[in-house]
């Protein structure tokens, strides 16, 4: 079957990657791409919010299957659209509906879910310019830290934790009056602070059964030793050692199991992933957020432990015959480590040629993942903040990590940063 994967960072080339290896794929077609899914398929200059250009694009090359890697086109509804319109039918959407896709896109609407399904999380209010005085009030009562959400989507930028009163009045303002993430953030969520180690798990789902296909950890800051700010990640191990039998029994009975539950319940259609983002304290597991697809660098250390095809495993959740799905997971720790652009997660520059002495590379059990690239005249350049994941396999993650440090030794580009201490606990 012809297959075409929306997105164009490291979560989509390591789809294109997986994808590729399936017998069932024919022609692999990635909108828009990057400089890495073209080793794996075709790029097509689309972007990911031009449903008419994919509607056109599908109709033109047979395309059987849609899996959609980032959240925004999920949230604008690009599942409800091909399943509205006559002509596009009979083609799969691996992805949520809009109504779905509000467990990410909305951090009240999935608050509220989480509520009515008994699913733990912690203690929240919601705050809008209209009851502004009253959120100015609860912050100045409300235990330290504090942690303020943009209810939409925000880039991944929407959550400051704040650790004074002042700080946190600050961040409300700036959200909400100043509109510093736009509508995004014309809704605040004032959630109480976890404390404790996070975690995420990855499910397939149709609605109504599902399958857990990994867990891992990613680590968010751009500093060794987790200082400095947020990003879109910096690397990511997997499995998580202290994610045990007892602590996943815990995550699937409490959290897994009830949300699912939930969208059958309310009859929200969703075929697609889930990624529970939750913390882990005192081995008791809390969510602290959902997403309706997979995690980027997370992608890149679950789908190379995965043993299943991924095509099959995803049309398995269209036909619903995943309770007959048996996941099977290479017994090797994984580990990823971004490679980034100089200045990131602040101002960057793009265009830096990018070099990889392929001769240097380990000559198996490493694979590098293209996230911020472009092929250019003069080669491959650097088109984003994160710009490649390497992701080795190792008996520890400890070897793992150390084999992808190894592997940027061979890779540079000017401005060239990455934390060399990714998985450090596990020493």
């Amino acid at each position: 079957m012809n297959i075409l994967i929306i997105g164009s960072g490291g979560r989509e080339h390591a789809f294109a990657w997986k994808v590729r290896q399936s017998p069932l794929c024919g022609e692999l077609f990635i909108a828009p791409g990057n400089a890495g899914t073209s080793l794996a398929g075709t790029n097509v200059a689309i972007g990911v919010n031009d449903f008419a250009a994919q509607k056109q694009f599908c109709l033109d090359h047979n395309i059987e299957l849609v899996l959609v890697g980032p959240e925004e086109p999920l949230v604008k509804g690009i599942s409800d659209f091909f399943k509205k319109d006559a002509d596009l039918q009979h083609i799969k959407v691996f992805g949520p509906s809009a109504e779905g896709a509000q467990l990410e896109g909305s951090k009240a609407f999935s608050k509220k879910f989480m509520q009515r399904h008994n699913v733990p999380t912690a203690a929240y209010a919601e705050f809008t310019a209209e009851n502004l005085e009253a959120g100015k009030q609860y912050l100045q009562q409300h235990s330290l830290p504090i942690v303020l959400k943009a209810d939409g989507l925000a880039a991944g930028k929407g959550v400051v934790i704040c650790t004074s009163h002042e700080e946190a009045l600050q961040v409300f303002e700036e959200m909400i009056v100043n509109k510093q993430f736009g509508e995004a953030s014309s809704r605040v969520v004032v959630e109480a602070f976890l404390t404790g180690i996070e975690v995420s798990v990855f499910v397939v789902t149709d609605g109504v059964d599902y399958k857990i296909i990994g867990h891992a950890k990613d680590y968010k800051r751009i500093g060794e030793g987790d200082t400095g700010p947020n990003t879109g990640g910096m690397g990511c191990v997997s499995p998580v050692p202290f994610m045990d039998a007892a602590f996943m029994e815990k995550v699937e009975s409490r959290i897994i199991a009830p949300t699912v539950k939930g969208l059958q319940q309310e009859k929200i259609d969703y075929t697609g992933f889930i990624f529970f983002g939750l913390m882990n304290t005192d081995g008791e597991p809390f969510v602290i957020e959902y997403n309706s697809r997979m995690g980027d660098p997370e992608t890149e250390v679950v789908l190379p432990r995965l043993q299943n095809d991924l095509v099959e495993l995803l049309l398995a959740a269209f036909s619903h015959t995943l309770p007959q799905v048996q996941i099977a997971a290479d017994s090797r720790s994984c580990s990823t480590v971004v490679a980034v652009s100089g200045g990131y997660p602040g101002d960057y520059a793009k265009g830096k040629k990018i070099t990889i002495d392929t001769a240097q590379l380990p000559e198996e059990g490493t694979i590098v993942f293209h996230a911020g690239t472009q092929e250019t005249e003069d080669g491959v350049v650097t088109s984003g903040g994160r710009v490649l994941a390497v992701t080795s396999y190792g008996d520890t993650i400890v070897k793992a990590a150390a084999q992808s440090r190894k592997a940027l030794e061979s890779i540079a580009f000017e401005g060239m940063n990455y934390r060399r201490d990714i998985g450090y606990e596990f020493e």
